[in-house]
């Protein structure tokens, strides 16, 4: 269902199934997260959270970083919700995260996702470099991504 009112909330293991069903949809073509992968990012005290729509699981955001320099690890909405901003509020949640400790952050994105480019491009990001052949095994390109720190 696509009403209702989208809440963050911090992700939680219980959610793990559900984001591994929501890599699988949108990545079939890549190396979907598995749930191992989303346990260990959790269990790492990595920052992830997500974006609920009447308690449904709608989609999620991740993020590491360090006193350094942040890095998303991924940003994703199932696809009958994409397009009303529920990857913006995601996005900007992680960035009010990175704003906090005031470092660059740093992201890859394919570069056929013309949409999340444009949701980079307008939350200060520029592209950086281009990976050839980073997502596999579809062997797609990737754009690095970085935005630099913000001060508050």
């Amino acid at each position: 269902m696509t009403t209702g009112t989208v809440t963050l909330a911090p992700l939680r293991h219980a959610d793990v199934p559900r984001c591994h069903e929501i890599e699988l949809s949108l990545f079939p073509g890549d190396d979907p997260w598995s749930e191992n992968a989303f346990r260990s990012e959790l269990d790492n005290g990595n920052y992830y959270v997500g974006a609920y729509a009447d308690d449904d699981l709608i989609g999620y955001a991740g993020l590491a970083a360090s006193e350094y320099e942040a890095s998303v690890h991924t940003i994703a909405v199932v696809r009958h919700w994409q397009g009303r901003g529920v990857g913006k509020m995601l996005l900007k949640d992680l960035l009010a995260r990175v704003d906090e400790i005031n470092v660059p952050v740093y992201l890859e994105v394919r570069t056929d996702n013309e949409p999340a480019i444009a949701l980079y491009l307008a939350h200060g990001f520029e592209h950086l470099g281009l990976r050839r052949r980073y997502y596999q095994p579809s062997g797609a390109d990737a754009y690095t991504m970085g935005r630099p720190a913000q001060s508050v």
